[in-house]
């Protein structure tokens, strides 16, 4: 998670984070990515079952009803260890979380442990009603899908109506004093959507959005094809830059952040240097902060069954199940070969990545990705766009 806003715009600044002594049980959401103890975020897939059918999603999700999901008390008692843990935030997803009849229940329940919660949906099923009910029990943050605009998204989705449906939803949470943001997967098949989406933040005053970099997982894998070149993706992530900047100028900050490719990190660093930036020192400290990539260490997930995995795209590998064992167990069993790796991967990666001065602060990017494409976890990350003159060591 690379934020545009906060490195770029300078709405951040190293001091901030230390000021907290980088913990993450004290620092604010916001600067939560620069923790250095990288107690694990989890995102919790409560259910596979979905009103929708996106093309892309990571999960599979169908609308069938889900076999072996975990309880409401299974949930609680997750929910328990987790917090004792001191994971920081429980990020509540699915399939389609708001599906669950417990789901506001579960969140309350997390919230009353110390927890941040929040949700990611396509917002389709929240009016003022279930609004007012994530509000009251404390909701940090509603993330809703968008991956273009109506034509686009309804195809994407699977749905005539679920872009109009979704942003009923996103105007609910404004009404209730939720905030909310967008989730916006970026391919070659709504790439072009993404100056509209901008324009969107104005016009519905949401103050965030986040740009995924495509993962081949799931259906997402299907979509390998449409994912963008190296060319353009340097395109987008300079049209996103350059966009978020507009907005700083005229008085109209938003929270902009790219996900899922941590070479961003260093491109956008890079840019920083060129264009002769006085904070291009600051933003390297804050990214070498960040560390790149934590699949395995800084993130995780537990799947509607129980099964824990290395990240929300990682399912074809478990490393056990909470209804056997305590998440925070697993977590931390390194008798696991991968999960041992996973702890500090940048030993372990290959090629190109394993010579990359960029390394330490991409911290070797998504390894799901790697696999998908070449069958070996330690590989290159394909979607990495650096040339090879910007990664190389100087000397």
């Amino acid at each position: 998670m690379i934020g545009i806003s906060k490195l770029y715009c300078g709405t951040v600044e190293p001091s901030d984070a230390l000021r907290y002594g980088r913990h993450s049980g004290r620092l604010p959401s916001h600067l939560l990515q620069f923790s250095a103890d990288k107690t694990p975020v989890v995102v919790w897939n409560v259910t596979r079952r979905c009103n929708l059918k996106c093309i892309h999603c990571y999960a599979h999700a169908t609308g069938e009803e889900a076999q072996g999901e975990l309880s409401t008390g299974e949930g609680k008692a997750l929910l328990d260890d987790l917090a004792a843990f001191g994971s920081p935030v429980v990020l509540f997803s699915g399939g389609e979380p708001l599906v669950r009849r417990d789901l506001v229940e579960l969140a309350q329940y997390a919230v009353g442990k110390g927890m941040r919660a929040v949700i990611s949906t396509n917002g389709t099923l929240i009016d003022s009603k279930v609004a007012a009910e994530l509000k009251q029990v404390g909701l940090s943050y509603v993330g809703v899908s968008l991956d273009g605009l109506e034509e686009v998204n309804d195809t994407f989705r699977g749905m005539k109506g679920a872009f109009r449906r979704a942003l009923d939803g996103i105007q609910a949470c404004r009404e209730a004093g939720i905030k909310v943001g967008l989730r916006f997967t970026m391919n070659r098949l709504n790439a072009g959507e993404i100056p509209g989406i901008f324009d969107l933040l104005e016009e519905y005053d949401i103050p965030r959005v986040c740009f995924y970099h495509l993962v081949y997982a799931g259906r997402g894998s299907e979509l390998i094809r449409e994912d963008l070149s190296h060319a353009e993706t340097r395109r987008t992530v300079d049209l996103i830059i350059d966009r978020t900047a507009d907005l700083h100028r005229r008085g109209k900050p938003k929270e902009v952040l790219t996900v899922d490719n941590h070479a961003d990190g260093p491109y956008l660093y890079l840019r920083m240097e060129r264009e002769k930036s006085p904070r291009a020192k600051e933003v390297l400290e804050l990214l070498e902060m960040n560390e790149g990539n934590n699949s395995g260490r800084g993130i995780g997930c537990v799947s509607w069954d129980g099964s824990v995995h290395a990240d929300q795209f990682w399912r074809h590998y478990s490393f056990g199940n909470i209804r056997e064992r305590k998440f925070s167990e697993i977590w931390t069993d390194l008798s696991n070969p991968l999960m041992k790796r996973l702890k500090d991967k940048k030993l372990y990666v290959k090629g190109r990545c394993a010579e990359c001065k960029w390394l330490p602060i991409c911290g070797g990017n998504f390894r799901v990705r790697a696999e998908a494409a070449s069958g070996d976890l330690w590989a290159c990350d394909p979607a990495c766009y650096l040339s090879d003159e910007e990664i190389a060591k100087q000397g």
